[in-house]
């Protein structure tokens, strides 16, 4: 019995683009079940007295926090500028105050054909091991916080030349859920005209 090369050939190539479809599907799963996951940490401890920032009435009537579906297409490795003079500025807070950060660089991605930058931002303390950005987008007062949101991003390595942007893990400011807090204002640099609908909504 002879064997037709190219039947082979198509079988091999058939296995490895079976086991590349595998490999995507099973990773976005591990992504999404991953995420919620710590959704859903989140929600339980904002029932927990210890851990939540909301109000004794609220905390009785709680449910869950509402997110936008998770999105891959909002995870971006975007381009990483470092600022070689990382000067400290104080970012406002909601009472008034401020408190003082590092203007620690600078995150430029392409969305939908458009590029868009955030300034990254480090706690002048040295004590926070991720950077800050506190950002507005489109989606303010129509699905997502007013105020803002933040993000958190791994501290890049001297050398590294991106820095991984997942909006959604973008999440609310305590002010979002109670007047008692004071949180950091997103500062003008940091105003996406772009809909960011990934990560957490507005509360109720």
């Amino acid at each position: 019995m002879r064997f037709n090369p190219k039947l082979l050939i198509g079988l091999g190539l058939l296995l490895v683009f079976g086991y590349f479809v595998q490999d995507l599907v099973l990773g976005q799963d591990q992504y999404t079940a991953r995420l919620l996951q710590q959704r859903e940490a989140k929600n339980n401890a904002f029932r927990r007295p210890n851990s939540s920032p909301l109000s004794t009435e609220l905390r009785q009537s709680f449910d869950s926090l509402r997110f936008y579906a998770p999105n891959r297409d909002f995870r971006l490795e975007a381009q990483l500028e470092h600022f070689p003079q990382r000067d400290t500025v104080e970012m406002p807070l909601t009472d008034g105050k401020a408190d003082k950060y590092l203007r620690w660089g600078r995150a430029k991605f392409i969305f939908d054909k458009q590029e868009y930058q955030l300034t990254l931002f480090l706690k002048a303390d040295g004590k926070d091991t991720t950077l800050f950005v506190p950002f507005t987008d489109r989606t303010n007062g129509f699905g997502s916080y007013g105020g803002g949101r933040y993000l958190d991003a791994p501290l890049p390595a001297a050398a590294d030349t991106e820095v991984l942007l997942d909006f959604n893990l973008a999440y609310n400011p305590y002010c979002a859920y109670s007047a008692a807090y004071a949180c950091p204002v997103p500062p003008p640099d940091n105003r996406l005209k772009l809909q960011i609908e990934a990560g957490e909504m507005a509360f109720k």
